[in-house]
């Protein structure tokens, strides 16, 4: 996987230092059927909260 994935999501189970996503794939989904416009029409499925 790219080492060059970046979340700014710090309660994110996957977060790592330096703004680095640490899951070994990650899933995005789109709102609008198979093809987005823009970011905003995309969620990312492999966020799971941060056990606290």
């Amino acid at each position: 996987m790219s080492q060059n994935v970046l979340c700014e999501v710090n309660n994110c189970h996957y977060w790592k230092q330096g703004n680095r996503c640490g899951a070994d794939k990650i899933y995005v989904v789109s709102h609008a059927g198979k093809k987005a416009s823009n970011s905003r029409e995309t969620d990312c499925k492999t966020f799971k909260p941060e056990d606290l």
